[in-house]
């Protein structure tokens, strides 16, 4: 493996696992943690830009943590970068549940009225720990029931998923329904529906279903890639996509987003699969 987006080694340190180098950096065995914020950014360098984000209840593996940063790489997709260390939990118990809603509510108490502790997306990892006849409890707090769904139920159709974001901002690198990137809406909707998906729209278009002619007609479930950019197809005539063109989540014309994105000077298509 040569991309270091995955790579789970920096100057100072390399994954036990990892074949000897001979760098002399030193050899840790990681520690398995969880993300304990509704929300965290993922960067390249501990004082650099945002590449991804992790959820609630995310697992991540830590390499490395020097005063208020730590080095990690996450689970779901063996992304690596910095993250600040208070945004991390201990591994305590296993997350049972999935929010299934575009965005939900924790609250102190089983009241709709009492105010809200956390606003988590789409995505959040919790732990069940009980339940009334409305609410599930969590550590986190109380969670409305139709809001979460067991982690062993994946849910049937990823673009179904990628629609409950229409309208969300756009937002470089966003994995959530407070921002979220083109790749970022790809890998949201396909790991909610057990499809691995790794987190960039490069890797996605390497990694992701089978590649079909230029002249295939498109279905819904298709994705289409341009150089550094990725959509759904809708339907016949439709796709939808996280871009900067309208800064959302938006449905948009299949052949005039090929030609706005030609016209653009961002090129032509660069391949259609199917998953």
């Amino acid at each position: 493996m040569t991309d270091p987006r995955l790579i789970p080694a920096n100057d100072h340190v390399m994954a036990d696992h990892l074949p000897q180098d001979g760098s002399g950096r030193r050899r840790v065995t990681g520690i398995p943690m969880v993300i304990g914020m509704p929300i965290v950014d993922l960067a390249r360098r501990p004082d650099g830009p945002r590449d991804r984000q992790l959820l609630l209840g995310e697992d991540v593996t830590v390499l490395q943590a020097i005063g208020d940063t730590a080095f990690v790489q996450a689970r779901k997709d063996a992304y690596v970068g910095y993250l600040p260390v208070g945004s991390l939990s201990e591994a305590s118990r296993p997350a049972t549940h999935s929010v299934t809603a575009p965005a939900t509510h924790t609250y102190p108490h089983p009241d709709i009225k009492c105010r809200e502790s956390l606003t988590l997306s789409f995505g959040a990892r919790l732990t069940v720990t009980g339940e009334d006849s409305a609410f599930f409890a969590t550590p986190q707090g109380f969670v409305p029931k139709p809001h979460l769904t067991p982690l062993e139920q994946p849910l049937p159709d990823p673009v179904a998923v990628a629609e409950l974001f229409l309208g969300t901002p756009y937002l470089w690198g966003g994995n959530s329904r407070a921002g979220i990137d083109c790749s970022g809406l790809i890998q949201t909707a396909c790991l909610a529906c057990a499809i691995p998906c790794p987190g960039d729209s490069d890797q996605q278009e390497q990694a992701l279903g089978k590649a079909l002619p230029g002249d295939t007609r498109p279905e819904r479930g298709d994705l289409l890639f341009w150089k550094g950019h990725v959509a759904w197809v809708l339907n016949d005539t439709e796709i939808l996509h996280a871009n900067a063109h309208t800064m959302s989540v938006a449905r948009e014309s299949r052949l005039c987003a090929i030609d706005r994105i030609r016209h653009a000077g961002e090129g032509p298509i660069t391949s259609h699969k199917r998953l």
